[in-house]
């Protein structure tokens, strides 16, 4: 609901204030919840080994900008930032807004898929790292590098094990593993437009036996076997060794096979979904929210709105009232749990409940 529709709401019931005063209000009270959003965050963030992440398109104070999606089953969190790059995610995974770098020999490991000159990686002095002989990408990397090296070796927030996303380049190295969502990687066959009869038969042919294995990968995740999950792995390999003779089609199967490791995540993990429909819904509030809104006219607008969206979506999975839990921390009666209980206690029945059964 945006500022000018919540004055009208209110005039009809004779009630004079301010556009100032109503944005104030708004604003000002976030800044009450900031302790609840953290401690959400951070018991969503230990209630499973995985997280899924997404990202849309935002507008703050004019510019462009991107609201980040974190959620799992129990929680939904916002963040909306100026960027979407690697040093953005390791941020919003430790919810600050200044990283903390670390230089050691888990820096000079995730410095080699960054392709960065080994006369670079060699040193080790900080003035030798960011010295002048670097250009700006290589600082960018060496930077990327020495901070994904702190938040894989840090304490202070619980570390994300595996991360559910598409295959955008900021994902990658951020966590130990990377789990691909086969709808995504689906859409793509989708998008082919064969003006062939012939293609577009190979086509539908091989969109069947796509599903049908996505199928027997959700089987696996019921009740996974370690011969089953290599069965699964010897048939990724013969699905996405076909060729048909229909360029397109045979150019996409070849990209899927080279996502073999990223999209199999869940042979070794099999709690990971398969999907990453959970954070694309996520997106779609905050699409919702754009349209109703258009955008934020302040950076403290945007994080007001990210942190009531946040809690606002996590009551709903959690099946609490987030009308009646505003009213209560708002009133200060304090007689609801706070959302961050909430989400450890069904995080643990859900736990034990697996094991009991």
């Amino acid at each position: 609901m945006s500022e000018p529709k919540i004055r009208e709401f209110l005039d009809n019931f004779c009630v004079r204030i301010s556009a100032g005063s109503v944005s104030n209000i708004l604003t000002k009270s976030a800044q009450s919840f900031e302790d609840e959003f953290h401690e959400l965050f951070m018991a969503g963030l230990a209630s499973t080994p995985y997280q899924q992440t997404d990202d849309t398109s935002a507008r703050v104070a004019g510019k462009f900008w991107h609201t980040h999606i974190v959620c799992n089953p129990y929680y939904t969190a916002f963040f909306t930032r100026p960027h979407k790059d690697r040093l953005t995610v390791l941020a919003i995974l430790q919810n600050t807004a200044s990283l903390a770098i670390r230089f050691n020999a888990k820096t000079l490991e995730l410095l080699e898929p960054f392709n960065i000159p080994k006369k670079w990686r060699r040193r080790t002095l900080l003035d030798d790292w960011f010295g002048a002989g670097h250009t700006s990408q290589t600082r960018t990397a060496i930077a990327q590098a020495a901070a994904t090296a702190y938040y894989q070796q840090q304490t202070a927030v619980p570390i994300v094990q595996t991360l559910v996303c598409d295959d955008a380049g900021q994902f990658k190295s951020v966590t130990d593993h990377l789990a691909l969502c086969w709808i995504y990687a689906g859409r793509h066959y989708e998008k082919l437009s064969p003006v062939v009869s012939r293609h577009a038969i190979l086509l539908d042919a091989f969109a069947e036996k796509y599903w049908d294995y996505y199928a027997a990968l959700q089987r696996y995740r019921d009740g996974p076997t370690t011969a089953a999950a290599a069965r699964l792995r010897l048939e990724f390999d013969e699905l996405f060794s076909t060729r048909t003779g229909y360029a397109s089609l045979d150019n996409r199967i070849i990209k899927t096979a080279a996502k073999k490791e990223e999209l199999l995540t869940v042979l070794l993990h099999p709690e990971v979904p398969l999907h990453n429909n959970a954070s694309e819904l996520g997106a779609r509030v905050s699409a919702r929210r754009r349209d109703v809104s258009l955008h934020s006219k302040s950076v403290r607008g945007a994080r007001a709105m990210d942190v009531f969206t946040t809690i606002v979506q996590t009551s709903k999975k959690l099946g609490v009232s987030a009308y009646q839990y505003f009213q209560d921390r708002i009133s200060r009666n304090f007689e609801l749990p706070s959302l961050a209980d909430t989400i450890e206690n069904a995080a643990k029945m859900n736990t034990n409940g697996l094991a009991s059964g």
